[in-house]
């Protein structure tokens, strides 16, 4: 009864909010695609949730087979035309239609049509991002703190450089700071990387050169993160926190901006990985998902929706790499169609396929692995 119980408790706290979390994902970037191909005027197939044997689903009256299928890891929008879910083109078989077919074909729409059908599935995660972050910031505010320091830690960067308590943090590398959380998000993705902090010290500015510190930072659910710090500390008394009460507008503002610091964050932390600067085993993959997701559900609904936003971004950016498969491999085809004058040849796109297939399966075993060594570490 013991081990029924744990198990019960381990679907309900980590395979459901998971689940919940990438069906929402996987349904608004798929709908991206939907939306905007049966604008086009292309014939869609099938809408699919998951892969593999369909679980249950129906067919409208446009011919379209909207289904939820076995192994929810994903989705599809199958284009009519294509050879499959991957949206790798039938050429043989496009050969045989009428042209009034061809015309409703994926690959026989205007190449304008074919790349904006391919973005909007991106684009709609980075959509349904901001959204999330705007409903958040709208019912709960936004948390602030002034950009002041309480403390400053002993050996710390900040403390070598010279930065006391009661300094108020003008500017990091020249971009303006306004919030405390502004100095945490610059600095955290830049480990080993020389900054300079503008402070304002009894009314003198003083630009101060240090270098954040790489360190491994253990959250409240025992899971290690990697960052860059400087040592330096707030506190109520000094940093006035709050909450910031947004309107519709500038809740959507702000949701832009936090769906950008995702966007930098990540290129950062792909710049690190490259450069020695950070270890490749904060890459995670389904299992830390899942993790994470369950661990948001302690938190409550605003931390489950504020991983899926963060979530939402990475998608959108992991599907416009450059890689064949993904959004972004399609999109570069396009791209040089559109310089050629003419498609990439038929036996040039499946090799780039196979070989893009075959990098997609090493960076899932890659992250696979990862989740792995840290529930065994």
């Amino acid at each position: 009864m013991a081990y029924l119980a744990e198990m019960f408790q381990f679907i309900v706290g980590y395979i459901v909010p998971f689940l919940a979390v990438l069906t929402l994902l996987v349904f608004v970037h798929e709908m991206g695609h939907y939306l905007v191909g049966r604008w086009s005027g292309i014939r869609i197939l099938a809408f699919s949730v998951g892969f593999g044997p369909e679980l249950l689903g129906y067919t409208d009256k446009q011919g379209t087979r909207w289904k939820f299928c076995a192994i929810p890891l994903g989705g599809y929008v199958k284009f009519f035309g294509d050879e499959d879910a991957a949206s790798i083109p039938d050429y043989a078989r496009l050969q045989q239609y009428s042209a009034e077919d061809r015309d409703r074909t994926f690959l026989g729409a205007k190449l304008w049509k074919r790349a904006a059908t391919v973005a909007a599935g991106p684009i709609a995660n980075f959509i349904l991002a901001i959204a999330i972050f705007a409903v958040l910031f709208s019912i709960y505010g936004r948390p602030v703190a002034d950009p002041v320091v309480a403390e400053v830690k002993e050996n710390s960067a900040a403390a070598q450089a010279g930065v006391q308590p009661g300094d108020l943090l003008v500017s990091i590398d020249g971009n303006a700071v306004t919030t405390f959380d502004d100095v945490r998000r610059y600095v955290s993705i830049r480990p080993e990387t020389p900054i300079t902090i503008q402070i304002k010290r009894g009314g003198e500015l003083l630009d101060l050169p240090m270098t954040p510190q790489r360190t491994d930072i253990t959250d409240q659910f025992g899971n290690k993160i990697e960052l860059g710090i400087i040592g330096i500390v707030t506190n109520q008394e000094t940093g006035n926190f709050r909450l910031e009460n947004l309107g519709p507008v500038e809740a959507i503002g702000q949701g832009v901006v936090e769906s950008w610091h995702i966007v930098t964050g990540t290129f950062n932390y792909v710049a690190n990985l490259v450069t020695g600067r950070m270890k490749p085993d904060q890459l995670g993959g389904p299992i830390r998902v899942a993790q994470a997701s369950g661990q948001m559900a302690t938190i409550g609904i605003a931390a489950v929706l504020q991983l899926a936003a963060v979530l939402s971004v990475s998608i959108g950016l992991l599907n416009l790499m450059p890689v064949p498969v993904l959004d972004g491999g399609h999109l570069m085809f396009y791209a040089v169609e559109a310089i050629r004058g003419k498609p990439v040849g038929p036996g040039t796109q499946d090799i780039a396929f196979r070989i893009g297939f075959a990098m997609i399966l090493m960076l899932m075993v890659f992250a696979t692995w990862n989740d792995i060594s840290s529930l065994i570490g």
